[in-house]
């Protein structure tokens, strides 16, 4: 189930001025009445690489007793990225926009509900089980074609299908790097954003997972152990932004080794709330910035293996002055780190 973007909503986004090419007007856009797997391999036969998908939900923080603001991550994005200013450095023709993952009425249904409920929130969760569904239903192809779908919005829920999809792609688990202050290693209590690495692992989807930024004072003790049981590491915020037993780059030569174990494919997993004042779903003021985000990305992309972005929990409704402030600045910075994605891609042959 999927909402293919059209020209009309690329008109509505896009800002025309004489004499500049915005990047929205260089991209392509996918043909309505094509089937999906024949779209995608037209991309991929034209010299595609890339695949940009939206979705527009706050369902998983919500049924993680959180708070609503992630629908809005894919709009802001758009607004921002499809306006800026297309020149050489950057290649539009091997971006296929395609659309956003179908789940309005999922997320009719949730907001509606109530997380201080039981029986409101156990609906919460089972919603969030059923977009699982429509997730790895429509990312699943976008692996099969061999291409690199980058996925924007919603909350951190929707790592567990892209893990799926891509391990089954794969046939093997896959490694992840998860820049993040958070675990999301959550028990295995019903599907929500804290909890999808440990629904992958439990499933066999997740190889060998490192977290780059975990906050030691924002994971419960019960959590850490979940994940030191699966094998999961961390370099904490506290170890080298507070301590400085190691600087940044050191950190992130780290993760990189551990995600390199081994033969797997390298999920790149990025929760918005790691940096510094984000409006995300929960606000941080004492996370990174966002050339250390842009670097992380960059860094895991030039990897080979490295096979998907994943931006999720960016909340514009959370800056504290209000939407039209934090569509302002989700959309800078998921634009900045969708262009460091692409640029770490650039210095390796297209071909996976």
């Amino acid at each position: 189930m999927l909402q293919r973007f059209t020209t009309t909503d690329l008109d509505n986004y896009c800002t025309r001025r004489s004499g500049e090419n915005r990047l929205g007007s260089q991209l392509r856009l996918p043909q309505p009445d094509h089937p999906y797997a024949e779209l995608l391999a037209t991309h991929k036969a034209n010299g595609g690489q890339f695949v940009l998908v939206g979705i527009a939900e706050c369902i998983g923080p919500l049924a993680n007793m959180g708070h609503p603001g992630a629908e809005l991550g894919w709009h802001a994005f758009l607004q921002r990225f499809l306006n800026l200013q297309h020149n050489d450095d950057l290649d539009a023709g091997r971006i296929l926009l395609l659309g956003q993952i179908a789940c309005s009425d999922l997320q009719q249904r949730a907001v509606a509900l109530s997380n201080q409920d039981p029986e409101q929130l156990q609906q919460l969760r089972l919603l969030c089980a059923e977009l699982d569904q429509r997730v790895y239903q429509q990312i699943l192809p976008i692996f099969a074609a061999g291409l690199y779908p980058v996925v924007i919005g919603g909350g951190h829920n929707n790592a567990l299908p892209l893990l799926q999809a891509l391990a089954e792609v794969s046939k093997q688990p896959v490694n992840c790097a998860n820049l993040d202050p958070h675990a999301d290693f959550r028990p295995l209590e019903g599907r929500h954003s804290g909890n999808g690495f440990s629904y992958a692992s439990a499933a066999g989807y997740l190889g060998h997972y490192t977290i780059l930024g975990l906050d030691l004072q924002k994971n419960s003790a019960a959590s850490l152990a979940l994940l030191q049981q699966a094998g999961g590491e961390y370099l904490s915020y506290q170890h080298f932004a507070v301590r400085q037993a190691l600087s940044y780059q050191h950190a992130l030569d780290r993760v990189t080794e551990h995600c390199c174990q081994g033969a797997a494919d390298i999920a790149i997993e990025l929760d918005t709330d790691s940096i510094h004042t984000m409006p995300a779903s929960a606000l941080n003021y004492t996370g990174l910035t966002v050339e250390q985000a842009a670097q992380f990305v960059f860094q895991l992309a030039k990897l080979p293996r490295a096979r998907y972005l994943h931006l999720a929990e960016a909340a514009p409704a959370c800056h504290p002055a209000g939407v039209a402030a934090g569509i302002s600045q989700c959309g800078q910075v998921l634009s900045a780190l969708v262009l460091a994605f692409f640029a770490g891609k650039a210095l390796q042959p297209p071909q996976i």
